[in-house]
């Protein structure tokens, strides 16, 4: 795939001069104006665009927001309401930052919804996926540490709490866990200090994601993309042209994406986060019911899920680099559930799982909703571990098209092959 012919020629003597020397230009047009894009991607396939635009986004209105904001356990709170009511148009640049933290984790969540509907983990594509997850990874973290900088009542207590969780750590080597604890708060206690570290360390992290979505790119275009057939491009006829199929249908999939967007942004800036924020943080005064940003719900389910603090934080993680390890756990040789009638049932099971985990990970840690975040943490490991490889073996698919044309033009299907 990334062997293919470019059909770029220099127009101009300059353009000439350049590509021999920096053949930059050329470079760009095989690789995102004729590269061979599969003719059947839906608009599931748009997401990766979507992503690369709001991490733009993020880190534009990031930096501007960088200009204005105050690191400080006491100016840190009115920073940011002097950006929302005296910096020109800084309201609209903090609505922006915001809200696109929100939309940014809903655009992740689709498109590694997708991957794992079609398959996009397998064989060739298993690095593809591993750096996926570390961007994913990479993501939290810096969404965590944002979440710290408004400086107010959840912002503070979301951050006591989760890096209190790194205490349970002493468990195994006694000391290390308050070692780690006191080294991220830089001191005893949540501060200032805290503050000023996280601040740092969330400017840094996206250019540290934008690296990764650079080998994630590029990775990409070695193997090629999936599709939902999951078959390989066999002929010219199986594939477009990246430009202009692939890159209006991006257009108008962002063009959707982006007027939800802007409707949050102009008019429920303040929907998607919590209403204790905006009370001043205060050391001396807890919330009631203490909760992170909605995108951090399941895994906080999970967490509140087991009694044991250890356990607790271990299938917290877990649950996430489990993900790392997919393209091995699944046994199947067909990638795109689409042909796979049984597994189907248990991926629509599991993603109603996740979703359970975060409606249960917003409620409180007590009765009914524990017992439940429970058996739904359960099934969460089930699927990954025992689901996925035990109806990999058994199950047997529905008969496979010959190629992505066949499926396109929907002449029939040929006796049932693997992929």
């Amino acid at each position: 795939m990334a062997s293919h012919e470019s059909s770029y020629r220099p127009t101009s003597r300059f353009t000439k001069w350049i590509d021999d020397r920096l053949p930059l230009p050329r470079m760009m047009h095989g690789q995102f104006v004729d590269f061979p894009t599969p003719r059947n991607l839906n608009y599931l396939w748009t997401t990766g665009g979507l992503l690369t635009f709001f991490l733009v986004i993020q880190i534009v209105t990031g930096i501007v927001l960088a200009m204005h904001y105050v690191p400080s356990a006491h100016d840190a709170f009115n920073s940011v309401e002097h950006i929302r009511r005296d910096v020109n148009y800084g309201w609209l640049i903090r609505n922006i930052h915001a809200v696109g933290a929100s939309f940014f984790f809903l655009a992740a969540y689709i498109h590694i919804a997708r991957g794992l509907y079609y398959g996009s983990y397998k064989a060739p594509r298993e690095i593809l996926w591993i750096l996926g997850v570390v961007i994913f990874l990479l993501m939290m973290a810096t969404a965590f540490m944002g979440y710290s900088l408004p400086w107010g009542q959840m912002s503070f207590w979301a951050v006591t709490v989760i890096t209190n969780l790194f205490s349970s750590v002493d468990a195994v080597i006694p000391g290390l866990g308050t070692r780690i604890v006191e080294w991220l708060w830089g001191g005893y206690a949540v501060s200032g200090t805290t503050l000023n570290r996280f601040y740092a360390l969330h400017y840094l992290l996206p250019f540290v994601i934008a690296g990764v979505v650079g080998l994630h790119i590029w990775a990409l275009h070695v193997v090629g993309q999936n599709n939902p057939t999951g078959l390989d491009i066999k002929s010219p006829s199986d594939a477009v042209p990246m430009a202009p199929f692939a890159i209006m249908k991006d257009l108008f999939g962002l063009s959707v994406f982006v007027l939800v967007f802007a409707w949050f942004v102009f008019f429920m800036p303040d929907y998607l986060g919590h209403a204790d924020n905006y009370i001043e943080a205060n050391p001396l005064s807890t919330p009631p019911h203490i909760v992170p940003e909605w995108y951090f719900l399941p895994y906080y389910a999970i967490l509140r899920a087991i009694p044991d603090k250890l356990l607790g934080v271990i299938a917290m993680f877990s649950s996430i680099l489990l993900l790392i390890f997919v393209p091995w756990l699944d046994t199947s040789r067909i990638r795109s559930t689409k042909y796979r009638p049984v597994y189907k049932i248990f991926f629509w099971l599991f993603i109603f799982t996740v979703v359970a985990l975060g409606y249960l990970g917003a409620k409180p840690a007590e009765g009914v909703y524990v017992q439940w975040a429970r058996v739904f943490t359960a099934y969460y490991f089930l699927h990954l571990l025992v689901v996925l490889p035990i109806v990999g073996v058994m199950e047997t698919g529905r008969p496979l098209p010959n190629s992505i044309t066949e499926a396109v033009l929907k002449k029939g299907s040929a006796a049932p092959k693997t992929r």
